[in-house]
């Protein structure tokens, strides 16, 4: 365990449970150098313990990555929560959860993500300040599809010399809250949309409301298009799938896409533009951290251009240096977070 923290330069490791409720909880804190570490609670099945805790450090290290360039006061920090196979009631789960980050005192703060909702996010505030994404403060899911799609323009505009998304083909892998609404959004610049999903009922929804086609999941990766937009759970990018990619860039929702950083360089080697998926999908933590500390509407829209503006400048900087731009996202985001 100690050894994953020293690789992921991780500040401290949580653990709790609670048998009442049947809470085993991880929060994993990666770096507080700009403020309290915040990221997203996970709510899913996991093979064992040692995966569940692999999983938060490496998201926590991702959303250090993301704050730093993202521009805001926050360091990055994941909980992931095991969902047990019997539970007795979610509320107590994600109170006792509320309890455990109320212990932290205010290095931790919590949001929405994979299997959690703001309603969980509710529970939890019963017990502790350090929540955000409440039903109060809303979703924060159409934020980051806001902040993906315009990342979408940047990535066009880099790589096929034009921000005009018209006639474009994209295929958009995962329909969720996110995928959906970046689809909605690509659907109305007059993009032509194929779409994957294992939920077959959210891919009808997509052809009958945004005329999109259908692919299957398999297939998605090999079909051509102009840009592959990766929305799902994250891996989908590694030596394998990236060699039969037919696409000319990939700019996508999902976390973590890039199975090992090799990947990246790979990706460039076949001159396919990768977009860095903690830059593109920053909207939501701009959202929840704005929101969390009170800020309006108006003024977190215009927060959110900085993702356009970030990426376009690591394209310039990969483009001069002859690197992929995820590892000159991850240079730009180290020296923020390390050097002096």
């Amino acid at each position: 365990m100690f050894s994953m923290m020293e690789a992921a330069r991780l500040e401290a490791l949580h653990l709790a449970e609670d048998p009442a409720s049947g809470l085993k909880a991880v929060i994993a804190i990666h770096n507080t150098r700009f403020g309290p570490a915040l990221g997203g609670c996970r709510y899913l099945a996991y093979a064992d313990e040692q995966s569940a805790i692999g999983d938060a450090i490496r998201l926590a290290q991702g959303m250090s990555y993301k704050a730093a360039l993202a521009g805001i006061d926050h360091g990055g920090g994941k909980a992931v929560i095991i969902r047990p196979a019997h539970l007795q009631s979610r509320a107590a789960l994600f109170e006792a959860f509320g309890r455990f980050i109320e212990t932290l005192n205010g290095r931790y703060i919590t949001a929405i993500d994979s299997g959690t909702s703001s309603a969980d996010m509710d529970c939890i505030a019963q017990y502790t300040n350090h929540a955000t994404s409440t039903t109060s403060e809303g979703d924060p899911s159409p934020h980051t599809a806001l902040g993906v799609f315009a990342g979408i323009r940047a990535t066009a505009q880099a790589r096929l010399g034009s921000d005009d998304l018209e006639g474009l083909r994209v295929a958009v892998q995962g329909l969720g809250n996110v995928g959906f609404a970046l689809a909605e959004a690509l659907h109305a610049a007059g993009v032509e949309l194929l779409v994957s999903d294992l939920d077959a009922g959210r891919v009808q929804l997509a052809v009958e409301q945004l005329g999109a086609h259908p692919i299957t999941s398999d297939a998605l990766l090999t079909t051509p298009c102009d840009i592959l937009a990766p929305c799902g759970l994250g891996g989908v990018l590694n030596a394998q799938t990236v060699a039969h990619l037919r696409c000319a860039a990939v700019a996508g929702a999902a976390n973590n896409q890039l199975a090992s950083p090799e990947v990246a360089d790979q990706l460039e080697a076949r001159g396919i533009l990768y977009a860095p998926d903690y830059v593109l999908n920053a909207g939501g933590l701009i959202y929840v951290a704005l929101r969390h500390r009170g800020e309006e509407l108006p003024a977190i829209t215009a927060h959110l251009a900085q993702i356009s503006r970030r990426l376009t400048e690591i394209y310039a900087h990969a483009q001069a240096e002859k690197r992929s731009p995820a590892r000159v996202a991850d240079y730009l985001a180290e020296g923020l977070l390390y050097r002096t």
